[in-house]
């Protein structure tokens, strides 16, 4: 009777595992596990007098970038139609009437920070495929990133007019109509002030915005009334709180899954795609990764740090749960987090069907609480449900469901079968959006059966969105990025994270002008001979190389310190 207890033990076991194995969810040892991705960051010294000169070399660097940047947008910044600053101004004007030298100082603005970011990561991550021999400290990296964001948190927007639209809507709201239903045109007037500096693709079409997002625009608005430039720094104040979420988030998530917080904040901080357009471009994406990661911080502290039988998890864990509601009544794509939280949770209580059904009804009914609250108390309600698409009119070249269409149907042209470029796309953003979904709900599985740690795994499922998704911005990369600079320290996710933010980073012009195709080129060999010979100049002076790690014995080399 006992041999065929365990044989049928033994049966019911290898079923479960085969299907485990068929759904790409087998859970091997940890350390094969996290291999591909993951592996605890060691314990290194600090930087050596040397290392320290160097260091500030490169934070000079940084900061001279940001302010050649800050000037060139007085000329070559996203600056409103009306109310412009430097409009008539006999020395700040100068800029906006030389396009040619604006952009080639911002070009090289540009160029100068991202240098300056890849030679700080020598001190951060080290080389490719190797620890760095000295880290820099954590008070190290917050007065670097300090230093380059001032210059920024001043300057005219750059790279996006979305904060035209910002402004647009929340006077909309701020008037008692419906941002949901009528656009800046409907609302305000085509001759309105507010309205006449909102791209004109976005002139006639509702907010697709949260309404914590409207209701604290609309507060804004009545601050600020039609004052462009004041509202402007308003919301970019704002932006500037969403990185600071980051800023205290990002070390304490990267320490739970034994990453150093100085190489997540380096990555996921630091990074120019966060200078240049969560501060530069004034997105309101800072503040929802912010209020995500600081409330996926919150309810993982109450799950792994507390007793589960304790009170005060409770506390904390509602309290992260409201948090990453209300970053999602910005933009709905944070509320996947939830769902992290909840396989984590269902985990801790020993992950069975019944503990996962309890722990989404209890995170579900704090999301929806807390959605119905904010939409009732805004006044605003839900109407922002029906305006997720809008921005769906775009054809993001970042999208690969997108590029596929554009490809498939260009290809059909020239073979003469017509332009089934808009019919092509209904069929590729349907199956991607099946694909992302797949590969979701295949990470909320991963961490529920423990094989990844929900911030990785939340990282990388917000991976497969961004890249699945219709429309692509360079700031939508943050979403994944961000929270994976946190647990993904592998060079086949780093090499590929470091490099696309620098190529994208770079390659992205300005807004705020017309320019001619002579402008750009003219602007690209001024940037290229001036980075040339700045390097040349520095070549002795600053960690072009990177640092000579000492040879360890495979016994060393084994050894992690989380």
């Amino acid at each position: 009777m006992l041999r065929l207890v365990a044989v049928l033990e033994g049966a019911r076991r290898r079923t479960l595992a085969f299907g485990r194995r068929a759904l790409g969810l087998d859970v091997p040892t940890a350390d094969h596990t996290i291999a591909v991705l993951h592996q605890d960051e060691t314990e290194v010294p600090g930087l050596d007098p040397k290392e320290r000169v160097q260091l500030d070399r490169i934070r000079l660097m940084g900061a001279t970038g940001t302010v050649l940047m800050a000037i060139s947008a007085l000329g070559i910044g996203a600056q409103p139609v009306h109310q412009n600053p430097t409009s008539g101004v006999r020395v700040l004007g100068i800029f906006a009437r030389a396009h040619t030298g604006s952009l080639a100082m911002c070009m090289t603005g540009t160029v100068v920070v991202v240098l300056a970011w890849l030679l700080l990561g020598r001190f951060a991550v080290g080389g490719i495929g190797g620890a760095p021999r000295h880290r820099l400290s954590r008070s190290q990296l917050d007065r670097t990133l300090l230093l380059w964001i001032i210059p920024l948190s001043v300057a005219p927007p750059l790279f996006s007019n979305d904060v035209y639209s910002y402004l647009a809507q929340s006077e909309i709201a701020a008037r008692g109509i419906d941002p949901y239903q009528e656009g800046p045109v409907a609302g305000l007037g085509i001759d309105n002030v507010l309205t006449n500096n909102v791209p004109t693709i976005w002139q006639k079409t509702p907010a697709p915005y949260g309404p914590l997002f409207l209701w604290i625009g609309r507060g804004i608005a009545e601050l600020t009334g039609d004052n462009i430039i004041l509202g402007v720094w308003v919301h970019r104040v704002l932006a500037i709180a969403g990185v600071a979420l980051i800023v205290w988030a990002l070390p304490r998530l990267s320490q739970r899954c034994g990453v150093a917080p100085v190489s997540a904040l380096w990555l996921g901080a630091a990074n120019p795609l966060v200078l240049f357009h969560l501060i530069g471009g004034v997105h309101n994406d800072a503040l929802m990764l912010g209020l995500m990661l600081a409330g996926l911080e919150l309810c993982l502290h109450a799950i792994e740090d507390i007793h589960p039988f304790d009170g005060r998890a409770y506390t904390w864990l509602i309290g992260g749960a409201i948090v990453i509601a209300m970053s999602s009544s910005i933009k709905l794509t944070s509320i996947i987090a939830l769902g992290f939280v909840g396989m984590a949770l269902a985990r801790r209580w020993g992950f069975t069907p019944r503990t996962v059904a309890v722990a989404a009804a209890l995170l579900g009914a704090i999301a929806i609480s807390t959605t119905v609250f904010i939409g009732a108390a805004s006044g605003l309600g839900f109407g922002w449900i029906h305006t997720l698409n809008v921005a769906n009119a775009v054809r993001s070249w970042m999208s690969v469901p997108t590029v596929l269409g554009i490809i498939t149907g260009f290809g059909g042209v020239l073979l003469g079968l017509g332009d089934h470029t808009t019919a092509l796309l209904s069929i590729t953003r349907p199956i991607a959006a099946v694909i992302a979904g797949f590969l979701a709900v295949r990470m909320l599985i991963a961490t529920g059966i423990g094989r990844l740690h929900a911030v990785g795994a939340l990282g990388v499922a917000l991976g497969a969105i961004v890249l699945l998704f219709p429309v692509v911005q360079p700031w939508y990369l943050l979403w994944a990025i961000v929270p994976l600079a946190a647990w993904a320290t592998r060079p086949i996710f780093r090499v590929p994270a470091v490099a696309f933010s620098a190529i994208v980073s770079v390659i992205l012009m300005p807004r705020g002008a017309d320019l001619e195709v002579f402008q750009i080129v003219g602007a690209a060999i001024a940037t290229v001979i001036v980075t040339v010979l700045f390097f040349v100049i520095t070549r002795n002076k600053l960690p072009w190389r990177g640092q000579r790690e000492p040879s360890l014995s495979p016994l060393q080399t084994s050894g992690t310190v989380a």
